[in-house]
């Protein structure tokens, strides 16, 4: 390893199972040197395996509900007096749709379920980072990422309301970021990840046909968790002082694809 993260100290939100990108992301931060603490809403708590991921790599778990400002600031609090200090970098990857669950359709969902999308998915980003920036627990020059998905920029139809939230997270991490570089030079990214066969992931009608595709319209084929884990490291190192208000799209190169041979080559007749 390069020691990249040596010294440095974080929060890793959304780890629930060893398929999980923030799962991969806190083995790599700890390969890599940092110190970090892993948290999780209390009912992904009992229903994953963080415990496990905890013991590994050495770290404390602090249940925390992303939606809720006041477990955020007992998370933030706790975190910098468990470390010892300032935080470094953040990994906020979470989302969930409740439409998308019941199965609601795109077209005819509960509002409610709405709501509770956007607040679980886009708007613990901006509650998170509020109680970051509201009490100067980043050092200068740390690093805050989200996961995010291409849907929020192409018609998936399957990923439904998700893409909205999608949407709605890379602008609050455009918006946040310009703040939060202003007054306290830390940067905010977003990282649009391959369609990764993740427990949540898998939740989406389709899904199978999502990865499949991907992987014939990406020259270099789909990023893995683990190496969108290995992408989510250089942006909490040193190596990317300068990287904020982006979103970074770490796809095989399927974003910038039209077309390409292998899909053209299921619709040409021989």
């Amino acid at each position: 390893m390069y020691n990249l993260l040596k010294g440095k100290k974080g929060i890793i939100f959304g780890a629930l199972d060893q398929n999980s990108i923030a799962w991969k992301v806190a083995e790599r931060a700890h390969e890599e040197g940092a110190e970090f603490v892993l948290t999780n809403a209390p009912i992904a708590l009992r229903m994953g395996q963080l415990k496990e991921l905890a013991e590994k790599t050495g770290s404390e778990i602090i249940p925390a509900d992303a939606t809720s400002m006041e477990d955020l600031t007992n998370l933030v609090e706790k975190s910098m007096e468990i470390l010892g200090g300032k935080l470094d970098f953040v990994l906020h990857s979470i989302g969930m749709s409740v439409n998308v669950r019941k199965g609601r359709a795109y077209t005819d969902p509960k509002y409610d379920f709405t709501t509770k999308g956007w607040d679980v998915s886009a708007v613990s980003f901006h509650k998170t980072m509020n109680v970051l920036y509201n009490k100067e627990a980043m050092n200068e020059w740390g690093s805050i990422v989200a996961l995010t998905y291409m849907a929020a920029q192409r018609v998936f139809p399957d990923y439904n309301d998700m893409a909205d939230n999608k949407a709605f997270l890379e602008s609050i991490a455009r918006s946040f970021g310009y703040f939060f570089g202003r007054d306290q030079n830390v940067r905010v990214n977003t990282i649009s990840q391959s369609p990764t066969p993740t427990t949540a992931g898998q939740g989406v009608k389709g899904f199978d046909g999502f990865i499949s595709y991907a992987e014939k319209m990406s020259p270099l084929g789909n990023a893995t968790a683990l190496e969108c884990a290995d992408y989510t490291i250089s942006l909490f190192s040193d190596l990317t002082k300068k990287v904020t208000m982006q979103n970074l799209f770490h796809d095989g190169g399927f974003s910038n694809v039209g077309v390409s041979d292998a899909v053209m080559e299921r619709f040409t007749e021989e």
